[in-house]
């Protein structure tokens, strides 16, 4: 009796097996939603959502963390969130956004630490991420980078020592008593 159900329980299987929903593949959006507004992701390379002037802070007024999402935005080049009221840690998704020339952070309430995979940021020419409440190291992979000292600003923060000898003099003003 078992050697007659075999090919029927084998038939049955293959029947039930190529019956599945197929999986949708997972693709990157061509829209993302970002504070409430739309960006194409394949033609927006500017995004500057912070005041340049600190005595108008209301300006923008963007609260939260920054969104993941905003990792999706890869022509991005310019990448501007200063003077604004954003909180957490910097999503790891920013990391992506390889052509960045100008990252923009300054004047938020950020924390966290800064990863070495800013390092992937190959394109970085300006990095300003003062005044906020980062902590922990300053990453080495910060030296690989094509920054202009001049073009970094990373004071008012809480990171804590030994720094890069690439910025040692950029680092500024840090609240290092959390250090150890």
């Amino acid at each position: 009796m078992m050697k007659k159900l075999y090919p029927l329980l084998s038939v049955l299987f293959l029947i039930y097996w190529g019956c599945e929903e197929p999986k949708e593949e997972e693709t990157t959006p061509t829209e993302v939603t970002l504070w409430g507004e739309v960006y194409s992701v394949e033609d927006t390379d500017t995004l500057s959502l912070g005041s340049t002037n600190p005595l108008n802070l209301g300006s923008n007024q963007l609260t939260g963390p920054i969104p993941p999402e905003i990792g999706y935005l890869t022509n991005l080049t310019y990448l501007n969130l200063q003077f604004n009221q954003l909180t957490g840690s910097i999503p790891s998704e920013m990391w992506n956004l390889t052509n960045l020339t100008l990252l923009s952070l300054a004047a938020n309430q950020l924390t966290g630490s800064i990863s070495p995979d800013i390092g992937n940021l190959t394109n970085l020419e300006e990095l300003y991420l003062w005044n906020n409440q980062f902590t922990g190291e300053i990453p080495e992979s910060l030296c690989d980078l094509n920054l202009d000292n001049y073009y970094v600003s990373i004071g008012q923060n809480k990171l804590c020592p030994p720094y890069p000898s690439c910025i040692e003099d950029e680092v500024q003003e840090q609240d290092t008593s959390d250090c150890d």
